[in-house]
């Protein structure tokens, strides 16, 4: 069914069905839930794991692979976040779903790699939930360029996005970046960094600009300057965000997730125009 979701998501409401989704969790409670939504939002069937024991077992006897996996912190057999460990180091996509938040457990969690983590504590928690796989199984229709000269600032950037099933694309410049996007229309977002030596965030903004509106592609500017008024003369140049180095991938999410949802709700309505 289509839903609006916390963050402002919205869903057409096409099935997702189809993938194997694992819901580690021992709350009775919490398994009813989830089941229910993400039957009634998204037309998935998740497969039910309530201690490590099953879950070991649900991955050994089936060749299918997993596509998305939420796990408890704390399972009967798995007290100390064994289960967390195990789905990461099989390299399957986890999101966390836990009780708790402490600083320390956040940064682990960031560490491990996981898609997400959503906290139980509030009466959205279940919502949340469902916004955040509805996500990560639409995200690869999203393209995404990173343009940075720096090897390591692109490839912190791509795989940040890539965790999040993104489609990514890099420029290693800004004239590298034109040639991309003129081969590859279907890139609705991209994050460039002002201070480049061929052609700077600024130029590059303009340039693309000239020819591509915010209906088109949504560009974020990133920067590690101390300069705050970058942010604003990027935004005069058609830039439509832009983000302060360093920052937490909880924003950097957030941002790039805003861009894209208000990318959506702009075409969907100049197509609604398009047929009235």
């Amino acid at each position: 069914m289509p839903f609006l979701g916390v963050s402002g998501m919205q869903y057409s409401g096409a099935s997702l069905a189809g993938s194997r989704i694992l819901l580690v969790e021992d709350s009775n409670l919490f398994t009813a839930m989830i089941r229910a939504r993400l039957k009634e939002l998204l037309d998935i069937d998740v497969e039910i794991c309530r201690n490590f024991e099953e879950l070991q077992l649900a991955y050994d006897k089936s060749s299918e692979p997993i596509k998305l996996a939420i796990s408890n912190m704390n399972l009967p057999g798995a007290e100390k976040g064994e289960a967390l460990a195990y789905l990461v180091d099989l390299s399957i996509p986890t999101i966390a779903f836990t009780g708790t938040f402490l600083e320390g457990m956040r940064d682990e969690l960031i560490a491990r790699d996981v898609v997400d983590y959503i906290l139980k504590d509030n009466v959205f928690a279940v919502d949340m939930l469902a916004e955040s796989i509805c996500r990560f199984l639409t995200n690869h229709r999203h393209h995404v360029l990173i343009v940075d000269d720096s090897a390591t600032a692109r490839a912190l950037l791509s795989s940040r996005l890539k965790r999040y099933n993104f489609r990514v694309s890099v420029a290693e410049s800004g004239a590298k970046a034109l040639q991309i996007l003129k081969a590859s229309p279907d890139i609705g977002l991209m994050v460039t960094d002002y201070n480049m030596p061929d052609m700077d965030g600024f130029e590059l903004t303009r340039r693309i600009r000239a020819t591509t509106g915010s209906h088109e592609l949504r560009i974020i500017g990133v920067s590690s300057s101390n300069n705050r008024l970058l942010s604003a003369r990027f935004l005069k140049a058609g830039g439509n965000d832009f983000i302060l180095r360093p920052f937490i991938d909880e924003e950097f999410y957030c941002r790039v997730n805003q861009n894209l949802d208000t990318l959506l709700q702009i075409q969907t309505a100049r197509k609604v125009e398009e047929t009235a």
